[in-house]
């Protein structure tokens, strides 16, 4: 009974008993019955009106219960009533209460002689109930009587609350007031068990018509209802279908996916659903036919209508082995959905019979039916997913298998698609990191620290970072970014490493060097289909040499984000380097820019995927990534770090993201000789002296008898094949002696062998075998000769 209507409509008995056996409420209608004012019975105990010697009604076991009880009446004699009493829904445990109806006094009537219900009769085909203005049930038919589980004589005079306290009895009556007061049809849908159906729940479809006089107006309501469990249950496998469309399969993730799987069948379909895969580790990633049992899957994922799935015998990512006998063998032997269920014959327990956990969690939860559905895509076998039920009492129907095949066939496509995308791009992330340098050199001009991180929503990049020790205690630092992803990819971000550290040997200039690159680019994109300039594969690029010894550092780009420098006392800032186009596109020029650093200066290397952020623009990006570099730190890995964690989301970057940052050092002047050398042979003794008088300042004797013959073959060499001015210049620190020889002469020397009486040639070989390592430069004066010995134990 709604709150909006009165207790007492005037015709039928009803009292409210709460849980303490006291009476509440009490009604116009109870007092017509048994004589007794409210003001006499409420507070009471309800069992006083009981007549003397009559039994009280027993306890019913579920929320309802009718029948006829004698009652006292408030002049002593028995009054013989039929009853129908229901708990109404508690707003709490102590507020639980009984409403108990008796229906009115009335002659019974046939239905036809009521013209109202003569005419629902007429227009109504099914199991019907008419009620007239007030909500009063006035005629019903056996249909209907049969489902409510009460007789038909005794309903009428009663309203939908009376009868019943369910959530659709109240509902019941608001369609009926709304029906009343516009005049209109309703339609309301339910799913439940009858009271008086012995079967499970069904969809029930109520049709609510208004009943007219011959004047037109709304008399009643006419209300039918019809059992449409087969539609709903249609809708609802449709449904789940089209949500399985939509849910499963959003990342490429195998475990993410298996999980949506279990998701979405839960409880749509069944109580408890796992997802189990073959263990690829046995199975080395494929399984084209059925395997032999015994099986071994790895549990993926599960999901259960009770929180913490405590019905799952396996947890996620463990492997279990399942015997011939086992459900899940069954389906992958035979290829299709195997259901097993405890009601008939007991097959299920007899099948899960070998594991005496699972046999257990049988009888503990009251699982009653199992489906076994494996998972199959492009001739391929992946695992097996198993749908159980405990709580719905039906069984798994044919229905249900073609639904679960159906959805499982589905997820099997999307588990597929990413276990092949989780392998290759395990392959391409193999290839990459195999293709990036494993540690950074320490070198005498810069620290470095890297970070490279590869996509988490795309395929692996081209990203690559490199730091190559040059000539002269310089020091080449360069970052690239290969457009695409994939092992395509991977595999030109190789070329193009190995093609910059070859370039670089050759101390070529940063705008040369971009020069040969672009041409590289250019003859792979031919080579891979594409013509020149379209861009079909594309890369780009920025190099920077540093030299400690003068603190200058000469950059250019190959459409590359700009670099970063942060000064020992000041905040980040952008160099401001000439834009040059990305390589591959051929024909246009670059251009080199040098600057000045001073020492303990940090440079910072980017790719384009470190400020790629959809929530934010590129200012903000590059404003971020200042104050993160600005911040004080004596650790560049903390630096590293700290830039990753300030610019990128928690779920990583949506591309690859390379980070290179390097602090400058200096070499002090003290650590560099220079002389200038005239163009005379007879010169180069005193040379030689000067050099051991230097070599003997910095501590360095035992390197006095190699180092004076090293520089004494180069200047010979300078004077009689080079052009002036002639320079020398010794650089050492800790481990590392180089020696120099400078000349304004373009051609540089080759190693040969010299013949038996040839009086020259030797000289050159004569270096390579004492130094570690020499070689050539040009500048753009000419050229330098450069060999560097190994100082083992020397101190300044």
């Amino acid at each position: 009974m709604s709150p909006d209507e009165p207790f007492d409509d005037g015709v039928a008995a009803r009292a409210v008993i709460a849980a303490d056996g006291t009476l509440t409420e009490w009604s116009e209608g109870a007092r017509r019955l048994l004589g007794h004012p409210a003001a006499e019975v409420l507070g009471r105990p309800a069992i006083e009106l009981l007549a003397d010697g009559a039994e009280p009604p027993p306890v019913p076991e579920d929320a309802r219960w009718s029948g006829t009880v004698t009652l006292r009446h408030r002049d002593g004699h028995a009054v013989s009533a039929w009853v129908v009493a229901h708990r109404r829904p508690p707003d709490g445990p102590e507020t639980a209460e009984w409403l108990a109806v008796s229906p009115p006094e009335a002659p019974v009537r046939e239905l036809p002689d009521d013209p109202l219900v003569r005419a629902a009769l007429t227009q109504s085909p099914c199991a019907t109930m008419i009620f007239d203005e007030r909500l009063r049930l006035r005629g019903v038919n056996d249909a209907m009587a049969a489902l409510v589980g009460l007789p038909a004589d005794r309903l009428r005079g009663l309203r939908p609350t009376d009868i019943g306290s369910r959530p659709q009895n109240a509902e019941l009556e608001e369609y009926l007031r709304r029906v009343l007061s516009t005049g209109e049809r309703e339609d309301m849908q339910t799913y439940m068990k009858a009271s008086g159906e012995s079967r499970g729940a069904h969809a029930w479809l109520a049709r609510l018509a208004p009943l007219t006089d011959d004047s037109g107006q709304v008399r009643g309501v006419c209300v039918t209802a019809h059992d449409f469990t087969d539609q709903y249950r249609s809708r609802e496998r449709l449904q789940l279908v089209n949500e399985a469309s939509v849910r499963i399969g959003t990342t490429l993730d195998v475990t993410r996916t298996a999980q949506e799987l279990a998701d979405v069948c839960v409880p749509a379909l069944a109580d408890f659903a796992s997802v189990d895969l073959l263990d690829v580790r046995e199975h080395g990633g494929e399984s084209a036919g059925p395997p032999t049992p015994p099986v071994s899957l790895r549990r993926a994922a599960h999901q259960s209508v009770n929180s913490g799935s405590p019905e799952a015998v396996a947890k996620p990512g463990q492997v279990d082995v399942y015997p011939e006998g086992s459900p899940q063998a069954a389906s992958l032997l035979a290829g299709q959905a195997v259901v097993a269920s405890g009601a008939d014959g007991g097959d299920l327990e007899k099948w899960l019979a070998w594991d005496p956990v699972r046999f257990r969690r049988i009888r503990e939860y009251g699982i009653h039916s199992t489906m076994s559905v494996p998972l199959q895509a492009r001739g391929t076998t992946l695992g097996v997913a198993v749908f159980t039920r405990f709580r719905r009492p039906e069984p798994f129907t044919a229905d249900d298998v073609l639904l679960a095949e159906e959805v499982t066939a589905r997820a099997a496509v999307c588990i597929d698609n990413a276990r092949r995308y989780s392998r290759e791009r395990e392959t391409t992330l193999t290839l990459q990191r195999s293709l990036l340098p494993r540690t950074l050199p320490r070198t005498a001009a810069v620290e470095a620290a890297s970070r490279y991180l590869p996509a988490t929503r795309s395929g692996v990049g081209g990203d690559w970072f490199d730091v190559i020790p040059l000539s002269g205690m310089r020091v080449a630092m360069v970052v690239g970014d290969v457009v695409g992803h994939g092992i395509q990819a991977s595999a030109t971000m190789g070329r193009l490493r190995t093609a910059v550290r070859t370039l670089a040997d050759i101390d070529l200039a940063p705008d040369e060097l971009l020069t040969h690159l672009d041409d590289l680019v250019v003859r792979l994109s031919q080579e891979s289909g594409g013509d020149a300039g379209t861009g079909e594969l594309g890369a780009t690029c920025l190099y920077a040499v540093y030299d400690p010894v003068s603190r200058r550092c000469t950059l250019a780009r190959a459409g590359h984000p700009l670099p970063l420098v942060v000064p020992p006392d000041g905040p980040a800032r952008q160099l401001d380097l000439p834009s040059g186009p990305p390589l591959g596109i051929g024909g246009l020029p670059f251009e080199s820019a040098e600057v000045e650093l001073r020492e303990g200066s940090v440079l910072s290397f980017h790719t384009d995927g470190l400020l790629a952020n959809r929530e934010r623009d590129v200012d903000a990006g590059q404003r971020m990534l200042r104050e993160a570099l600005s911040a004080p730190s004596d650790s560049l890995d903390e630096t590293c770090d700290r830039v990753l964690h300030a610019l990128l989301p928690p779920g990583g970057s949506a591309d690859d993201v390379a980070l290179l940052l390097a602090r400058t050092r200096g070499l002090p002047s003290s650590q560099v000789a220079t002389w200038d050398i005239p163009a005379d042979p007879a010169l180069v003794a005193p040379i030689r002296k000067q050099v051991v008088d230097q070599l003997d300042r910095w501590g360095l004797i035992e390197a006095t008898f190699t180092g004076e013959l090293v520089v004494s073959e180069l200047v010979t060499n300078a004077i009689r094949y080079g052009a002036p001015p002639i320079r020398l210049r010794l650089i050492h620190d800790a481990s590392t002696l180089i020696c120099e020889v400078s000349d304004t002469n373009h051609t540089a020397p080759h190693l040969r062998r010299a013949k038996t009486w040839d009086e020259g040639g030797r000289g050159l070989l004569l270096v390579a075998q004492l130094t570690q390592r020499w070689g050539s430069r040009h500048t753009t004066e000419g050229k330098t000769i450069w060999a560097e010995l190994e100082l083992l134990g020397e101190g300044m």
